[in-house]
Order: structure tokens, then sequence, then C-alpha cells
């Protein structure tokens, strides 16, 4: 039977465990100060239901689901930090403007093929498109060489089939080119401003891409039919869908979003991870605009992720799962 004086020492080696919610307001604050100024931290020492609501927030766990996790650092030393040095002399010095070429080399031959066979392909839509997709494919392609991506595919290649929807997990918009290069999904994704709109609005449409605005709330019943019309077609490209509907630091999942097993339609998941021995492949958009992203990688050694192309899971269990 435990003592007095051992519940009080077990108690008090519960609460090391906690977050220590003092460190999170602002000092300088006295417990003498009339009423009239009462301050937060007054109000949770007063209250200890308060004072564990709030530890609670504060090691929020769903948090950490959009916070990049930073390598630890290894240039520490005077034998390690020479290294680091002629490293990044070669990234950025060497490989860097290597990667543009080959990006620039990309994108002048995809634009001189690309703007004559949309031009002059119009009447005959079936070939144009067909076209049009390999394209996308190789632009893809160049993309992930820019990085020098190491890509492993697992599992059989999607094939074009009528209502079919393939899930993923997502970790920045480069999983939608990850997975272009191999198959020319059509994907539903934010319309986003600058040069990714442009190609939004131009290029990807071409594979039947679908976007929406978040800030109108018209888009939802627009884009709900856009999809259903979609998954039907048996020339359209796969429909593939991010569920989680924001980036993750693939560390983590969030749950899905119901909308994308609604469509009356096989569900085929896939499953993307990165290994952040190089680079973090997270895109946290509200930190770093997406050409600052593809700068990160194009200046690392490389981007190496894993594909799993996941084996369907019966309607009636992956329904009831989720």
């Amino acid at each position: 039977m435990d003592t007095p004086g051992n519940l009080k020492t077990s108690i008090s080696e519960l609460d090391l465990d906690r977050p220590n919610i003092e460190d999170y307001l602002p000092s300088g604050t006295s417990i003498q100060e009339p009423l009239d100024k009462l301050s937060l931290r007054d109000l949770l020492d007063i209250s200890p239901t308060l004072t564990e609501a709030a530890g609670a927030i504060v090691d929020d766990s769903f948090t950490r689901c959009f916070k990049s996790n930073p390598p630890e650092p290894w240039n520490w030393n005077v034998y390690l930090f020479p290294l680091w040095c002629c490293g990044v002399v070669i990234r950025y010095g060497i490989l860097f403007p290597v990667r543009v070429l080959v990006l620039a080399i990309g994108w002048i031959i995809f634009l001189s093929s690309y703007i004559p066979v949309h031009l002059l392909l119009k009447g005959h839509d079936k070939l144009r498109k067909k076209i049009e997709r390999s394209l996308v494919e190789v632009i893809c392609m160049f993309f992930v060489a820019s990085w020098t991506g190491v890509v492993k595919y697992h599992g059989p290649r999607p094939s074009r089939r009528p209502k079919q929807v393939f899930v993923a997990n997502h970790t920045s918009m480069i999983d939608f080119i990850v997975l272009e290069q191999m198959t020319p999904f059509a994907v539903i994704m934010q319309k986003h401003p600058g040069w990714v709109g442009l190609l939004q609005s131009t290029i990807l449409e071409s594979v039947g891409c679908i976007w929406f605005h978040r800030s109108e709330a018209k888009d939802r019943e627009i884009v709900a039919k856009k999809l259903r019309d979609h998954v039907q077609g048996a020339d359209n490209n796969p429909l593939l869908i991010f569920p989680e509907g924001t980036c993750v630091n693939n560390h983590y999942t969030v749950m899905f979003k119901k909308g994308a097993f609604e469509l009356d339609s096989t569900v085929c998941p896939i499953a993307i991870k990165y290994n952040k021995i190089f680079v973090d492949a997270f895109w946290n958009s509200r930190k770093q605009s997406f050409t600052t992203h593809l700068l990160q990688l194009m200046t690392s050694w490389a981007v190496v992720c894993d594909v799993w192309y996941l084996e369907t899971p019966k309607s009636e269990t992956w329904r009831d799962s989720h």
C-alpha cells in the first residue's frame, strides 16, 4: 500500500511529464496586481482544470502533423565542418546549375512539341489528348531528374478503367509529379496563383485535372459533379485525389475526407514515403512558396522516395473503416 509520502512522490513525477504552461505565458506578471489586470497566468493558477486544458493545447499532437522536423546538425566539429563546406560548394556550384540546365532543356523540348500539337490537332481530340498526356509525363520526368530523383515503384502499374479512383497521402505538390511521370493521372487540386496557376489553367487541363477554390463555397457542388462525370468516362485519365486535403509532413497521416469514397467507384490506395536522409520533401505552404520549395529540392543531394500501389480492399471493409 502506498504511503502518503510515496503518493506525493509519484504525483510529482507525473507532473514532470506535463508541458510547463508557464513557458508559454508572458513573463513579468505579478500576483499582486489588481483584479482588473488579472492575467491568464493568475487564472491558470486558480483553476487546475484550466491548467491541464491549456497544457493539452500546448502538447497537441495534431499540430505535429504539419511541422517540419529539421535534421540533427552534423557539422559540429573542426573535422566535419570542412566536409560540409565542400558539400555546399558541390550542391550549389555544380549540381544546381546542371539541374537548372536539365530542367530548361526539358521545358524547351516540351513547349516545342506541346504548342504545335495543341494548336494543329484541335480537330483530332483523341490523338491530341494521347500525345499531350505523353508530353506531360515527359516534363514530369525532367522535373524529377532536376532533383536527382530516385523513385522506386512497388506493385502493379495503374491502368485506365472507368469508375476507378486513386487516393494517396499528401506531402507536397511534387507528389503529383512523382506519380504523373509513371501514369498520366487527372488530379483534383486547389487552384494556385502565379506560374503554378498558369500551368494548371493551360497544360494540366489536357490531362483532365480538376481545380477548385477553397474560398468559394459554390465550388463544392461544381467539383462534385465534375468528379462524378470524370470517373464515368472510360477514356479519361485515372482520377487521383489527396483526401487529407492538405500537405502533411510524411511522418504522420491525418483523417481522409470522405468525398473520395462517395463516388460509387473502386478506391485504389497509393502510399508515398520520402526518405529524409538528403532532404525533407514536406512543403509547408504557409512558410514558403512552391518556387522556394523547388529550389530547396534542386540544391539538395537527391530526392529519394518509394511509391506503393496497394491492393484494392473490398468495398464493404473500406467503407466500414472510413
